[in-house]
């Protein structure tokens, strides 16, 4: 087991260069993350308060269509 952490000496290369990836990986993560919160919450206040015929108009338009249907396989 010791052999397998130690690579004959470039483990402690192997292992940190690992860690640094993985906390970026998650450092970016969290920033997109958070982001998207706040644009959502942008979209939320400027456009969440239209009347029905708005809405009708809004669900016409091609791109509105396409962010809609976007939006439904997001997990973030």
């Amino acid at each position: 087991m010791i052999n397998f952490f130690s690579m004959n000496g470039y483990g402690i290369y192997v292992f940190s260069a690992f860690i640094f990836t993985m906390i970026n990986f998650l450092g970016l993560y969290i920033v997109v993350r958070y982001q998207l919160k706040k644009e959502q919450k942008k979209f939320a206040e400027k456009f969440g308060k239209l009347n029905l015929n708005q809405v009708s108009e809004a669900n016409k338009q091609k791109i509105n269509k396409e962010i809609l249907s976007a939006g439904i396989f997001s997990k973030i």
